[in-house]
Order: C-alpha cells, then sequence, then structure tokens
C-alpha cells in the first residue's frame, strides 16, 4: 500500500495514476473527499496536516508515503507530521518532493530542508527528488496567449532546467516501489536550460501565432502578487526566486531522470505539444 499525499495537485495526481495503471495499491490523502475523483481502484482517504491524528490513520498499513505539500512557509510543519505519521504507523520507505537548491538558500527561505533532515534522521528508508521548476507553470499564460496577449517576464533571459511534471511523478514511483533509490537525492531537471522567452516561442509554434512576453519588474511582481493576497513570506520566495533565475542561479541541468527511467526527460516542447489545447483554446 502507498500513501500519496499531495493526491490533488500537480505532481500527486499524475503519480496517483500511474501507480494505479502500474497495478499498485494506492490511498489517496485529500482534504475534501466530496471534490476529489481518482481513478478506479484508489482508496481515497481525508486527512489534514494540521491533523496529526487523521495523518496517522491514513498512514496505517502503508508500506510507503510520498511526501508532498503546497509550496508556503508551512512545509516545515507538514513535513513534521508526515514523518511523525509514518514512524508511528511502521511505514517502511518516504520519499520526499522537494526543490532545487535546497540547502543553498538562507533557512527562513529554504522550507524544504527542514523536513529533508527530519526524514534522513527518521530511521526510514529514505529518498529525496529535488526538481527545477515545472512546465506547467506556464499553464498561468494560458489565457493571456488565447486572447493574444504578451506573457509577464520576471527572469529577464535567465535559463532553467524545466522539468516535466510526469517526469518527476515517474520517478517518484519507482523511488516508492523499489529500495533501489533508498538514501538517494535526486535533482530532477528536462534536458535542456531554457529562458522564458524561449518557452514563449515554443509555445507560440505550438499554437501557431507569436507569444510575446513583456518584462515585469520584481518589485512590480511583488505588489501583484501582494495583492493577490498571498502569503508575506511566499512573496518573498517567489520575488528572490525569480531574482535567482534572472541571475543565472538556476541554470542547471542533470542526467538524474534518465538515470532513474532509462530514458531522456521530456523536453519543454514535448510538454508544450502535448498541452496545445490549454494554450489554443
Amino acid at each position: 500500500m502507498i500513501l500519496v499525499t499531495g493526491a490533488t495537485g500537480t505532481v500527486g495526481r499524475e503519480l496517483v495514476r500511474v501507480l494505479a495503471a502500474w497495478g499498485e495499491q494506492v490511498r489517496a490523502v485529500t482534504r475534501d473527499l466530496a471534490k476529489a475523483t481518482f481513478p478506479d481502484g484508489v482508496e481515497a482517504v481525508r486527512a489534514d496536516f494540521d491533523e496529526p491524528a487523521t495523518l496517522k490513520d491514513a498512514a496505517r498499513g502503508a508500506d510507503a508515503i510520498f511526501m508532498l505539500s503546497a509550496p508556503g512557509p508551512w512545509i516545515p510543519r507538514n513535513d513534521a507530521a508526515v514523518v511523525a505519521a509514518a514512524r508511528a504507523a511502521g511505514v517502511r520507505r518516504v520519499v520526499k518532493l522537494s526543490a532545487i537548491g535546497t540547502g543553498d538558500h538562507p533557512e527562513d527561505r529554504d522550507w524544504h530542508l527542514a523536513g529533508e533532515r527530519a526524514l534522513k534522521g527518521s530511521g526510514l528508508a529514505w529518498t529525496i527528488l529535488r526538481p527545477s521548476s515545472f512546465a506547467s507553470n506556464t499553464l498561468s499564460w494560458a489565457d493571456a496567449i488565447r486572447a493574444g496577449q504578451p506573457v509577464p517576464n520576471t527572469m529577464g533571459d535567465g535559463r532553467q532546467g524545466v522539468v516535466d511534471p510526469a517526469d518527476v511523478a515517474e520517478v517518484a514511483a519507482r523511488a516508492l516501489v523499489s529500495s533501489e533509490h533508498d538514501g538517494r537525492t535526486y535533482t530532477l531537471t528536462g534536458p535542456e536550460a531554457i529562458s522564458v522567452p524561449q518557452m514563449a516561442e515554443t509555445l507560440g509554434t505550438v499554437v501557431g501565432r507569436p507569444v510575446r512576453t513583456v518584462p515585469l519588474s520584481l518589485d512590480e511582481y511583488r505588489e501583484r502578487l501582494t495583492e493577490a493576497g498571498l502569503d508575506p513570506a511566499f512573496v518573498t520566495t517567489a520575488v528572490e526566486g525569480s531574482r535567482l533565475v534572472a541571475s543565472g542561479g538556476n541554470e542547471r541541468v542533470t542526467d538524474d531522470v534518465e538515470r532513474v527511467l532509462g530514458r531522456p526527460p521530456r523536453s519543454f516542447a514535448d510538454w508544450a505539444g502535448a498541452h496545445r489545447a490549454a494554450f489554443a483554446g
């Protein structure tokens, strides 16, 4: 039995699908059972990171747990709750979705570091996945692209090893079902480092019309995020992340996806072609 937290998110939902297709027993965690839909045969359970007893109940009988929570300063608390639930339930293995560059940032913005440390010191078998920026982040541009409007660029010509979240999910699935990846930390990227303008150009090719970008200063970006009501700590981390990328600080490409899956990672162009409908209207 594999317990998947974050089961309704980008990676979690794909992971549930992959594991179910492989014939694994899957238990998917959600806070709202009425709104969640999963493949046939998947057991859906209600649990909440802020209600430790519900996590312990969800973990009972599980052999492995996928540990994922939405980005934000609450991640250390959520990770601690999952590790405690895993130990209490006798779970053998935990795979954590972390983030590229963990350990390289100021600790107040390094949300995943405490969870990585807690997992390594737990006595459980563990694997840590540190993905780069997700290709699916560009779905936030979809409305603008369909309307023929430019997409905002807070990162200049800074490049990243943008990764398909489906590749991340498949790596997670391999780590959950096999001891081969115990004690490993993988940095997961796509096959090349690309910039926002390059991604826009690729999407333009996919939809058959140019997609333009417009510079958005970091001050303007901060203002927009703040006006959207986002947590101040999240806003600061997002702005500093854009600053890092713009300066070339996340221009990293690894072969970890290929080492685990035995095939090259999907490119951004591959992902964009598969999701053309979201941008073409």
